[in-house]
């Protein structure tokens, strides 16, 4: 699994990677996490607004810090 986060740096960016790795370590998974913060790069996906989350290439969260336990969730489905 690869999960990237998509921001410029801002603190909800921050907050949402910081999400994501307590999540991935609580659940044991291995897995890639890439923080990208090239506007371009967040632009070929689609997004307008960060932050985003993306999955194995596919865009799952917009403009919102998951918190630990909704990025669960979602990777649970």
């Amino acid at each position: 699994m690869k999960i990237e986060v998509l921001g410029t740096g801002c603190p909800k960016c921050k907050q949402l990677a910081a999400n994501v790795e307590i999540a991935v370590k609580e659940l044991k998974i291995s897995t890639e996490i890439v923080k990208v913060s090239d506007i371009d790069k967040i632009v070929e996906y689609g997004v307008m607004m960060t932050p985003a989350l993306v999955v194995d290439g596919k865009v799952v969260s917009l403009g919102k810090v998951l918190t630990k336990d909704e990025f669960k969730k979602l990777i649970a489905k």
